[in-house]
């Protein structure tokens, strides 16, 4: 039903003047932090130049509560993060930057495996570093919801970063939370751990890799990674094994747990000797199960889930030359690759749903596409695309038409790939 003239001028009227009282309430919390961010070292003008002006972003806020690690089924969240495409992309990084990862390694003693799984999964090598504006984001979250305090620290060190000149301003661009960067460091983090690794003055972790990598294996190093231990295993478990009360801060020997019957996945021993693993099973005792060691806690601290340590974990094995995991995930209905989600974004579009930028990135416009298929397939209407909905989708598809021969062109060289 339309609204007559007079109430939808006052219903504008009533969400302008919130939208206003919103805005100048912003502007006063800002103003009201300026005391709080000199006390912790940044200047007035500082203060004053990147902030003059500044609206709340509420779409931060709509995310605040969201955390794809927590909330997404871990065959998905895996299947996203270590997919062929990634392998080969990594695998060619680390003949890429090679001297670089030799030189970090010598001075930090992380390998360069875990380095680049690292870069992998936090900004797929470079090229999602996030689109928020730092200081905008996280003037927003100190203001507006809840875990104000940790925001506002975060906030003060980005305005001591650009008061440093380590990055420009324009280019100090993120994740909503505020991490930024090739490997996503919070602000904080950065002031305590990135460093200057190519030697220009700057730690710059935006726009050089060397900063980058050599920062990233710092921050393991300080949390406690050892070289040349694994940072666990993929193991099979014993008919009846109870995983009751495991975890991977239930530490035994490998000794004890071969004498408690757990195998390699591949039916081989146990690596002989005391050091203490706990046992991980991140979907119960039916799926792949792990013995992690503290190394494992290293990948972990960098994001405080188990699957994202996980994703690190399996991604560096992968770079190496190892094989995807043996034990299938509980499911019947395993999760898509990213050239697969590209794959259903280009199905569903073809039955004439607007589902945007077919990008591999499952959006509210492609989960409301999903979700009408799955109730035509007569499927679970549930908004998440597997398998199943794309072996339907491919099912119906038409026979795609011979590909035009390509033409023929001189051939040219060209610089490397690298990363923007």
């Amino acid at each position: 039903m339309t609204l007559p003239t007079c109430c939808t001028a006052a219903a504008l009227a009533l969400a302008c003047s919130t939208a206003l009282a919103q805005a100048d309430e912003f502007s006063r919390c800002l103003a009201d932090l300026k005391p709080a961010a000199q006390a912790a070292g940044v200047r007035g003008d500082t203060f004053e130049r990147h902030t003059q002006g500044l609206a709340a972003d509420l779409t931060v806020i709509d995310k605040l509560n969201f955390q794809p690690e927590f909330k997404t089924p871990i065959w998905d969240y895996l299947a996203g993060l270590v997919d062929d495409e990634r392998v080969e992309q990594g695998r060619a990084l680390l003949v890429q930057h090679a001297e670089v990862l030799a030189q970090v390694q010598a001075r930090y003693r992380v390998d360069p495996a875990t380095v680049v799984a690292v870069w992998g999964v936090e900004s797929n090598f470079g090229q999602t570093f996030g689109k928020y504006p730092l200081v905008q984001a996280l003037g927003t979250l100190s203001c507006i919801g809840r875990r104000q305090a940790y925001f506002r620290g975060e906030l003060f060190a980005t305005l001591r970063i650009l008061q440093a000149g380590h990055i420009a301003p324009e280019r100090l661009v993120g994740s909503w939370a505020g991490a930024f960067g090739h490997t996503q460091f919070m602000p904080s983090t950065f002031e305590r751990l990135a460093v200057d690794f190519d030697g220009d003055g700057r730690r710059d972790l935006m726009d050089s890799v060397p900063d980058a990598l050599g920062s990233t294996a710092n921050f393991l190093a300080k949390a406690g990674w050892q070289d040349g231990r694994m940072w666990g295993w993929e193991v099979r478990l014993p008919a009846g094994f109870s995983v009751a009360g495991q975890g991977r801060k239930v530490r035994q020997s490998l000794s004890a747990w071969a004498a408690a019957g757990l195998q390699l996945a591949d039916g081989s021993p146990l690596p002989a000797g005391s050091e203490p693993a706990g046992l991980m099973t991140l979907a119960g005792a039916t799926g792949p199960a792990f013995l992690v060691t503290r190394n494992f806690d290293a990948l972990y601290s960098y994001n405080a889930a188990e699957s994202y340590g996980l994703a690190i974990a399996h991604l560096s094995d992968r770079l190496r030359g190892g094989s995807p995991f043996a034990t299938p995930w509980p499911t019947d209905d395993a999760g898509l690759s990213r050239a697969e989600r590209r794959e259903v974004q280009t199905l569903l579009s073809a039955r004439g749903h607007d589902i945007g930028e077919v990008d591999g990135m499952l959006g509210d416009r492609s989960k409301a596409a999903v979700r009408a298929e799955q109730a035509r397939l007569g499927h679970e209407v549930s908004g998440r695309a597997g398998q199943r909905l794309l072996k339907a989708l491919r099912a119906e598809a038409p026979p795609a038409a011979p590909a035009a021969p390509e033409p023929v062109t001189p051939s040219s060289s060209s610089d490397p790939a690298r990363p923007s």
